[in-house]
């Protein structure tokens, strides 16, 4: 008995490091924030703080622009992790059946995933100006518009910029690990399979996907929780705009913060987007989970 206990207190002190470091870094500051959103905390109005119990959720929860963030923030999720996991796949099948050049094209691929999202942002934002439009002046060199496109200036041409943005800069993660899946999958399967005169799509859908199914899970857990904290695409490419059309929840808690000074309505909102990701985490483990 004296073995076990001294075993286990090695082991105890031996992860206490790490605790501490996610308690200070990541458990202590939600709890915070959960505090705070039960709380009239303005920074404006710092002699007035006090408890308001569940007023903040809901202010926030009648008020018609957080359900207009919240429907950018499904659509934006939506569409970015489907192009981002679509990219994606092709991108680890191209490197999984390279033949040649096998470490160029995967530091090539990698190279977006390593710029930071605001550099990103502003590349794109460039890229799409509604005056300098390096894609305005490509497609006006191949006849295919007249006029420029106000691609920034227009709620449904802004939704697909930071989409593509945020595509071209997260796609590589995704290839990385779907990659590592495919690698995973026995070549002999594929042999089996061919033999029984399985064609290329068959093999894909019947022997690829379901061995993948694991890692895509993992994929798109991940992906769902970058969607739905996409902050620096959106405020380095439209601020949110037109109008609010591509404001998301976390761009507008970023707004009650350090717009408005309102610390209680933006950790309502930090702490709605959450459990958010809680739900959505367990929704994923649920719909995907394997018997492994």
């Amino acid at each position: 008995m004296t073995k076990t206990i001294k075993e286990n207190l090695i082991g105890y002190l031996s992860i206490a490091p790490a605790i501490l470091l996610i308690g200070g870094v990541g458990i202590i500051p939600i709890l915070i924030t959960f505090t705070y959103s039960f709380q009239y905390r303005v920074l404006t109005d710092p002699l007035n703080i006090h408890f308001v119990g569940l007023d903040n959720y809901i202010k926030l929860l009648t008020d018609p622009s957080f359900w207009e963030v919240f429907k950018n923030t499904a659509v934006f999720a939506i569409l970015s992790m489907t192009v981002e996991l679509f990219v994606g796949l092709t991108a680890a099948l191209f490197m999984n059946s390279a033949k040649r050049y096998v470490g160029i094209i995967r530091t090539i691929i990698l190279i977006p995933w390593a710029i930071p999202g605001i550099i990103i942002a502003y590349m794109f934002s460039f890229m799409f100006n509604d005056q300098l439009s390096v894609i305005n002046v490509i497609l006006e060199g191949l006849d295919l518009i007249d006029n420029p496109i106000t691609f920034l200036a227009n709620k449904h041409w802004a939704m697909f910029v930071v989409v593509v943005a945020d595509t071209w800069k997260q796609f590589p993660y995704i290839a990385l690990m779907l990659l590592a899946g495919l690698q995973t999958i026995p070549k002999e399967l594929y042999e089996s399979a061919s033999v029984d005169g399985a064609g290329t799509i068959q093999q894909f859908f019947k022997i690829t996907l379901p061995n993948l199914k694991g890692i895509i899970l993992i994929v798109l857990l991940f992906r769902t929780m970058g969607a739905i904290r996409i902050f620096d695409i959106i405020y380095g490419i439209t601020g949110g705009g037109p109008a609010n059309s591509t404001a998301t929840l976390l761009y507008k808690a970023y707004k009650y913060i350090f717009g408005d000074m309102n610390f209680g309505l933006g950790s309502a909102m930090s702490t709605i987007i959450t459990l958010l990701i809680m739900i959505l985490s367990f929704v994923y483990i649920r719909t995907l989970k394997t018997e492994d």
